[in-house]
């Protein structure tokens, strides 16, 4: 195997298979593991606080949505990249957030069936970094997944990636002014599927990892995936708009040492619940800031029980409030794509004080920062954005992420409806990676945003060596 950078950054543009799978037999095995799950809280005697009950009429997606997935290693890693770009881990804004997926660089080969499976550097991270890793590549290929159920659902449609905390905080958070939900159990993310000018649907999603071997010893109720599915049908189930039980969802565990190469393992529950159609502009838009709510959670959900109902805990949005809770998700979305391109004080235009407006728009350490001052053309389209420039083995190796400018223009003046419109309009105008020869992979998105890495030119100036 090629192990100098251009080999690396080579095969993270090869096209892989992952496998996906979501059968009746994974649903009865996350059954069996969910009974042994009640069994061992029942003897330790563990209190129902941060569990609950588990998402009903949960099932295995329809065959047509169970195909293999197609999809090089750096749009997965592009997929990281965007889903963390509102993280608040640290305080770097870039290096420590959305370009932390650049250390699974050397992490994926193809096995002669061309379907992704861990290098031996992948299979090499010490036990107690290993759960950051299936916490991490789990979120990449869950996203990933999830992201194409719901086109070949809807493929007329664009699709958003929200972080689930990042939208739950405005209606729910405990504490001022950093905000925060505490250690209530909720679900990752959010996927909302839009159109402009129309109703759009928001799916509820679970993202998870591991590195078990699964053996035909294995029993359901010790599989670390079962248990997985298990426990996020409890944390899906924490959060309802609307009214109970209207909200789809998809919990996903992808199991990284699977025998078939790495397979993401699915189960989905449908919903009728949309969002209220917003206005282009003016009161009632997603141009407009959000304020602050006190929304229920204690005892905030009826459940139906051959008792009765019972009341629990969970984040409700209540119908009344469907129309802000729509215009929180597309700023959220707005701040996200801002934050891939390096937006800085831009960003916190779209977040409250709970969202992290502060930590958006202070100063950051030195060497750290995700500032917006890169452009690169690729094909005849112009992107601005931040760039990092990192080794791999030894050579120097640049990665680039950011938006077209004319979408970025309209987010950083706070046109998120116009942002919208033009963006879905231009779907299906970016490049595409086979027509780029000067970087080595690239990741380009309905949504006008892209991700590109190669060795860094030797015409560059060491002083600076992003700069175009």
């Amino acid at each position: 195997m090629d192990s100098t950078a251009f080999g690396v950054i080579r095969r993270l543009d090869d096209l892989l298979a992952v496998q996906v799978n979501s059968s009746p037999e994974l649903f009865a095995g996350v059954e069996k593991a969910a009974t042994a799950v009640d069994r061992e809280r029942a003897k330790k005697k563990t209190t129902n606080e941060g569990h609950g009950p588990r998402k009903p009429d949960l099932r295995p997606l329809p065959r047509a949505e169970r195909d293999p997935l197609h999809i090089t290693p750096w749009d997965l890693l592009a997929m990281f990249a965007r889903a963390t770009t509102l993280a608040r881990q640290g305080r770097g804004r870039g290096l420590a957030e959305h370009w932390q997926g650049l250390k699974y660089c050397r992490a994926f080969t193809a096995d002669r069936h061309r379907s992704l499976r861990l290098t031996e550097d992948g299979k090499a991270p010490e036990l107690s970094y290993r759960a950051m890793q299936a916490r991490e590549l789990g979120r990449a290929f869950g996203l990933a997944v999830a992201e194409g159920v719901l086109h070949e659902r809807y493929p007329d449609c664009l699709i958003s990636i929200i972080d689930a905390e990042t939208v739950l905080l405005p209606g729910f958070a405990r504490t001022k002014p950093a905000g925060t939900l505490g250690a209530r159990p909720r679900p990752d993310f959010l996927l909302e599927v839009w159109r402009p000018g129309e109703a759009s649907r928001i799916f509820v999603v679970t993202v998870n990892g591991n590195h078990q071997a699964v053996n035909p010893k294995t029993s359901a109720s010790s599989r670390t995936t079962y248990r997985q599915l298990a426990r996020g049908s409890e944390r899906v189930e924490r959060l309802h708009l609307g009214q109970h039980n209207e909200t789809p969802t998809l919990m996903t565990s992808t199991e990284f040492l699977a025998t078939a190469g790495v397979t993401v393992h699915v189960l989905h529950t449908r919903g009728s619940v949309e969002l209220p159609v917003r206005p282009s502009s003016g009161a009632g838009s997603a141009d407009v800031a959000v304020g602050r709510r006190a929304l229920p959670y204690v005892d905030s959900v009826a459940i139906p029980t051959t008792r009765g109902a019972e009341r629990h805990n969970a984040f409700l949005i209540p119908e009344k409030e469907l129309s802000w809770f729509g215009r929180v998700v597309a700023r959220a979305h707005a701040a996200g794509q801002l934050s891939l391109a390096g937006g800085g004080g831009k960003v916190g235009q779209y977040l409250i004080d709970e969202q992290g407006r502060k930590h958006f728009s202070e100063t950051t350490f030195a060497g750290t920062g995700s500032v917006h001052d890169a452009e690169v053309s690729f094909g005849k389209e112009r992107y601005v954005g931040t760039d990092q420039v990192f080794r791999i083995n030894g050579t120097r190796v640049e990665a680039f992420s950011g938006m077209a400018k004319d979408l970025y223009d309209l987010l950083a003046d706070g046109k998120v409806e116009e942002y919208r419109r033009r963006a879905y309009e231009r779907q299906k105008d970016w490049p595409e990676p086979d027509d780029i020869d000067d970087w080595g992979a690239s990741s380009f998105r309905s949504d006008g945003t892209a991700i590109a890495i190669r060795v860094v030119p030797k015409t560059a100036s060491p002083d600076a060596p992003s700069r175009r």
